[in-house]
């Protein structure tokens, strides 16, 4: 979000501040931590914001209790952007940086957009550039042997357009480029072995060395009655390994006595397996390409989520234009086609029942315009 385009060229972001705290619980996985962001105009030409995000990890999911041990892990990420009002032009620039204890990303981004025809169309296009460095940590230290890299480019165009007085449509279009090291030293597949107790054993994946991707997404934001708002979203996306998801989502934002807005939103996720990945290989080095994480499986989600917002005023500090407190809360639920719960005890390896992951997401923040 802090990298995307102005949303209308031709008018810079307000100045305010943000702080934020998120948690995420599910899947014997949580991931909790704060967020600070600041954004700030000089001479209503320049708009200036710094974020600094936090990730805490302690993961005991399937992927992980199946062959190595509970962890936890802690990720930082600092990021700066910057937007330049020029006409009807806007132009913006970006850098992140994300470091944990085996992986460091650096993320550029520069876009520009401009507003035609009596401002009631503007089009955006921007580059990102990120370099990643991924390493392995064995016994809570990080392996001195292992070190790769990868590198990601995408290419970005979107129009928004005024289509009634009430009705406002956005497309997006984004061709995503990966190579370098795309799999993750720690994950392993799975392989019939009638050696084994198990009738199974394990080997480390291995991915292609490449990746490309492309997503087209299509809203619809219609105004209603009453300053109500109802949003329609539906994003396609496939890529070089075999992979076709479809996600849409309808939101539904509701003002009530003056100061408060609720919203309520329900969104469908469905995708199709990569074209190497399997649950259980008949063998070992099957292929030249082997996968089993879950991300990759056929499997469909379904969010359901409901948000607050409160309008207020802080009287002690006048340089505080106006405050809102938010508060977001989502229910995820994610059944997977051919991905199996390797904890469940049967004779036949493959008939362990499908995995499926219910996960509750909270979002606690506080927003000031100054």
């Amino acid at each position: 979000m802090l990298l995307a385009p102005a949303a209308s060229a031709g008018v810079l972001p307000e100045d305010r501040a943000d702080l934020l705290y998120h948690r995420y619980d599910g899947g014997g996985v949580v991931i909790d931590g704060p967020s600070l962001l600041v954004r700030k105009k000089f001479a209503d030409k320049v708009s200036v914001s710094a974020n600094y995000y936090v990730d805490m990890v302690s993961s005991a999911s399937i992927d992980v209790v199946s062959t190595a041990s509970p962890y936890k892990e802690e990720r930082t990420q600092y990021s700066l952007t910057a937007d330049y009002l020029r006409g009807k032009s806007t132009y913006s620039v970006g850098y992140i940086n994300s470091s944990e204890s085996d992986y460091d990303a650096k993320t550029w981004y520069a876009g520009v957009s401009q507003d035609m025809f009596g401002d009631l169309t503007t089009i955006s296009f921007s580059f990102k550039r990120g370099a990643n460095d991924i390493f392995r940590n064995i016994g809570g230290s990080k392996d001195p042997t292992f070190k790769r890299a990868s590198d990601t480019r995408s290419y970005a165009v979107g129009i928004t357009q005024v289509l009634t007085r009430s009705l406002i449509g956005v497309a997006n279009f984004e061709v995503i480029s990966d190579e370098g090291y795309l799999n993750s030293p720690y994950r392993s597949v799975r392989y019939f072995d009638p050696s084994s107790p198990n009738g199974y054993s394990y080997q480390g994946e291995l991915y292609p060395n490449t990746r490309t991707s492309n997503a087209a997404s299509l809203k619809l934001s219609y105004y209603l009655p009453y300053r109500a708002a109802l949003n329609g979203w539906y994003r396609f996306y496939t890529d070089s390994w075999g992979v076709n998801a479809h996600t849409g989502e309808v939101t539904y934002t509701q003002p009530m006595w003056d100061r408060w807005t609720f919203a309520g939103s329900v969104r469908y996720y469905k995708q199709d397996a990569a074209d190497f990945y399997a649950d259980l290989f008949p063998r070992r080095d099957y292929a030249n390409f082997l996968a089993r994480d879950k991300e990759l499986s056929t499997f469909t989600a379904l969010t359901f989520g409901l948000g607050a917002s409160y309008d207020f005023r802080i009287a002690r500090l006048p340089w505080v234009a106006k405050a809102q407190a938010n508060l977001r809360y989502d229910f995820m639920t994610i059944a997977y086609d051919d991905f199996h719960d390797v904890r469940a005890n049967v004779a036949v390896p493959g008939t362990e029942p499908l995995y499926k992951l219910d996960a509750n997401i909270y979002q606690v923040f506080l927003s000031i315009w100054f």
